[in-house]
C-alpha cells in the first residue's frame, strides 16, 4: 500500500480545477486570436485590390491572361 493514499473526490477535485484552468486558458488564447484576426483585417486596405490584376482564361489559347 502507498504511503500516501489520495481519496478519490480529491482526485476528482483536482482533475476538476486542472480541466477548468486549461479550459480557461484555451479561451483566453481563442480571443487574443480572433483580435489578432480582427486587427489583421481592419489594416488591410479595401482599396488595394483593385491594383491587383484580374486573370481570365482566353477561350481560343486556353492560357491564363491578365485583364
Amino acid at each position: 500500500m502507498p504511503v500516501f493514499f489520495v481519496p478519490p473526490l480529491v482526485k476528482l477535485a483536482l482533475g476538476a480545477l486542472g480541466a477548468g484552468a486549461v479550459v480557461g486558458w484555451a479561451i483566453k488564447e481563442a480571443r487574443r486570436l480572433n483580435a489578432e484576426i480582427a486587427r489583421s483585417k481592419a489594416v488591410a486596405d479595401p482599396a488595394s485590390r483593385d491594383a491587383i490584376p484580374t486573370l481570365r482564361r482566353d477561350p481560343k489559347s486556353g492560357e491564363w491572361r491578365v485583364t
